[in-house]
């Protein structure tokens, strides 16, 4: 090599190009150079938002703190479950305002697809969409993906919409246990529609039917027989289904599957009072039947709040609420209790070896909790 640190090989012409080239760095001005010694680095900590900042920031719409806020609920931090709880509590009198579509369907049906389509015309006709998206989380690693905003690009750059994917956190039917605190953060943030998106697993899904006001099931054609692929059960509790991907030459297979729909509809119970559940065909790649599908649910909001039902679902689901955050609360405070923590792990063995039945177990279980509290 040379002394200026090329090899024989090196285009003399392109002197820049060649990355071993050592160039004489620059004196510092000012003198000798200090170095502290014994320093330890620190990560710059997050300012956390006060309550009333929070507040004021969700009434407003501030779409950063709204985040902050919804986070705050979700957490299962300790030192944040107060803060979430007295949030809650200011928000309550700005909420129920909105209503509530739970949209649920078979994985592949086009859940997000249908959800930024449905969600873009809600916006141009000036409504304020919120999202919850509620994505699985893996039982290995608990994480979720969390790439419902990949998949509604255009959605998620409109001003008017909201979408916040939260994970199951292994709860039954991929419904969040957060999700109804977040869902009352959005509509004091002033959102008129709230969308609730399920991972989709069939019956299980009978938990979002607890939280919103119009049950929405997405199904597809070409799927083997329609009245076998999907269950009963999650048919009766839907106020809509639609057959979705109704375009190009599945357009007439989804009018046809539409039609066998109602048939078998015509059979059922109806999910809410008063109101008669049909199927329809839509397409989100051309957007066709988008606008009869938002007429529908006017003309479901109208019916069920001119006879009385909606305000008894609101309050049969505040009950549901009630006694599903109960519950939530004695698991955790069971789980944590030092006498079933010690104890746990004995009859955990015990029972796999066959020394003792399950029964058994959790009866020691339990007055251990019990006495302990006495």
């Amino acid at each position: 090599m040379t002394g200026e640190q090329r090899p024989e090989w090196a285009n003399p012409e392109e002197p820049d190009k060649f990355s071993t080239v050592i160039r004489k760095g620059k004196e510092q001005e000012t003198g000798e150079v200090t170095f502290q010694k014994n320093v330890r680095f620190q990560k710059r900590g997050s300012t956390e938002p006060s309550l009333d900042e929070l507040y004021e920031g969700v009434l407003k719409g501030d779409r950063s703190l709204l985040a902050r806020a919804i986070t705050l609920v979700e957490s299962n931090a300790e030192q944040h479950f107060q803060k979430a709880q007295a949030l809650l509590q200011k928000l309550l009198v700005h909420s129920s305002k909105s209503i509530r579509i739970g949209i649920t369907g078979v994985p592949g049906a086009g859940k997000s697809t249908f959800i930024e389509a449905f969600g873009t015309y809600l916006c141009e006709l000036g409504l304020r969409v919120a999202v919850l998206a509620i994505d699985p989380s893996s039982k290995i690693s608990g994480g979720s993906i969390l790439g419902d905003k990949t998949r509604m690009e255009t959605l998620a750059r409109n001003p008017k919409a909201f979408i916040r994917p939260s994970p199951t956190a292994g709860k039954l039917g991929g419904v969040h246990r957060k999700t109804r605190e977040a869902m009352l953060i959005c509509e004091a943030a002033g959102f008129d529609v709230i969308l609730i998106e399920t991972v989709g697993v069939g019956q299980s899904e009978v938990i979002i039917r607890d939280m919103v006001d119009f049950f929405m099931l997405l199904v597809l054609t070409g799927a083997g027989d329609e009245l076998q692929g999907m269950k009963k059960g999650i048919m009766e509790l839907a106020d809509c289904l639609i057959v979705h991907k109704a375009d190009g030459t599945n357009k007439q297979n989804a009018e046809k599957t539409r039609k066998e729909y109602n048939r078998i509809l015509h059979f059922l119970q109806p999910a809410t009072k008063g109101w008669g559940t049909k199927a329809y065909t839509c397409s989100s790649l051309t957007h066709e039947g988008i606008a009869d599908i938002w007429k529908v649910i006017q003309t479901f909001e109208t019916t069920v709040k001119s006879s009385g039902v909606f305000d008894e679902r609101r309050k049969f689901q505040s009950r549901e609420w009630l006694y599903s955050m109960i519950t939530d609360t004695l698991h955790y405070h069971f789980f944590h209790h030092p006498g079933v923590k010690n104890l746990l792990p004995k009859y955990e063995n015990e029972v796999i070896t066959g020394d003792v039945t399950v029964a058994t177990a959790v009866e020691k279980l339990y007055e251990t909790f019990i006495n302990s509290n006495q």
